[in-house]
């Protein structure tokens, strides 16, 4: 049987595949693109979710929120990855608020290494959609 090195072979490499495919969950804390804040990613039950964790500057107010109650709350441990839930192979979808335009928009996380968490946002009704990379601090 020589074709049986050869099967032993290709069930290796398609275990070794399927092992680095799916890579660990993005629990943890990640820097934001432009260093001004760190999210702490948890588990809430069956999804993520995502809060400012850390700021570089003095946290600042939510004074853009729609609910004027909320306008006076500090961004401090405010939530920002809502309901995130597994959508495939280390994705996740929910939705982000950002408090610097008030706005809560439909989001995507991927990870894309072990140390690198794409975050995708896309306005409502399907309008325009932005994305950055965020770095794993611990």
């Amino acid at each position: 049987m020589k074709f049986m090195p050869t099967l032993i072979v290709l069930a290796s490499t398609a275990t070794i595949f399927a092992a680095s495919s799916a890579l660990a969950d993005p629990v943890g804390d990640w820097r934001v693109a432009d260093g001004t804040a760190t999210v702490r990613i948890k588990h809430c039950g069956a999804a993520l979710c995502g809060y400012i964790a850390s700021t570089s500057t003095p946290a600042g107010k939510d004074d853009r929120n729609p609910d004027p109650k909320l306008r006076g709350r500090s961004v401090m441990g405010m939530e920002v990855l809502i309901n995130m839930q597994k959508a495939g192979d280390n994705v996740w979808a929910g939705s982000t608020y950002n408090s610097e335009d008030g706005q809560t928009y439909s989001a995507k996380i991927s990870l894309q290494s072990e140390q690198a968490l794409q975050i995708q946002g896309c306005s409502p009704g399907g309008g325009a959609c932005g994305s950055e990379t965020w770095a794993r601090v611990k």
